[in-house]
This record gives C-alpha cells, structure tokens and sequence, in this order.
C-alpha cells in the first residue's frame, strides 16, 4: 500500500503543474498581466503581431517570386501596424521619426510587391 500511495503523490505532483495552466507555470515575480490590467499599448503590439503571424500563414505555391511577395505584404503590414502603435503611444521624438519613416518605406515596398503579384502569372 505505501508504494501505491508515493505512486500517487508522485503523479499528482507531476501532473499540477499542468492542471493549473501555464499561468502557474510563470516565475513568481514575472506573471503574465491580466488583460485588463495590460496597458493598451501592449496590448495593440500583441495583437498587430499576431495578426501578421495569422495573414503570414499563407498558402506556399513553390514559386519563390510569388511566394516571397505575398508572405512580405502582410509582414510590411504588420510593421506599419507596429509604427502607428508607436505614434498613438510613444513619446521620444526619435522614436517616432523612426516610426513615421518605417510607415512610408513600408507603404512604398507593399505597393512594389502588390504590382509584382500583378504583373505576373502564377506557375
């Protein structure tokens, strides 16, 4: 009987951490923020960055041209994305320089890529 009981205290201890979630698993002194408790900015990069993960995710056709065209427009949207963050809630004036030029030479490279997917046939 004692076996059967360190068997179990062993497996209930393996598994808690587990059970209790990731949240758990965090350091003591680095828990996740609770999302009402995350500030906006935060949580505007954390959504612009996972949703230029989701529109990256695209369909790979073997044309390396094509492909790299249509995997970069989202990953230029998502930087722009990230430079209006900036704008909406940075304060350094570098830093939002950066920001604005990061905005135009980004617009610029999609408009480049967009007419390349334009202009050529898939294979």
């Amino acid at each position: 009987m004692p076996r059967l009981a360190i068997a179990t205290a062993l497996s209930l201890a393996l598994t808690a951490p587990a059970l209790n979630g990731p949240a758990q698993a965090q350091h003591a002194h680095h828990p996740a923020p609770a999302a009402a408790q995350e500030p906006a900015s935060s949580r505007a990069f954390r959504e612009a960055a996972e949703r230029m993960h989701r529109e990256m995710a695209i369909a790979y056709t073997g044309d390396a041209d094509r492909d790299f065209a249509a995997g970069m427009i989202p990953h230029h949207q998502g930087a722009i994305e990230m430079a209006q963050i900036q704008l909406r809630h940075g304060r350094d004036p570098a830093m939002r320089r950066l920001a604005e030029e990061i905005i135009q030479a980004q617009e610029a490279e999609i408009a480049r890529l967009r007419a390349f997917l334009a202009r050529t046939a898939p294979r």
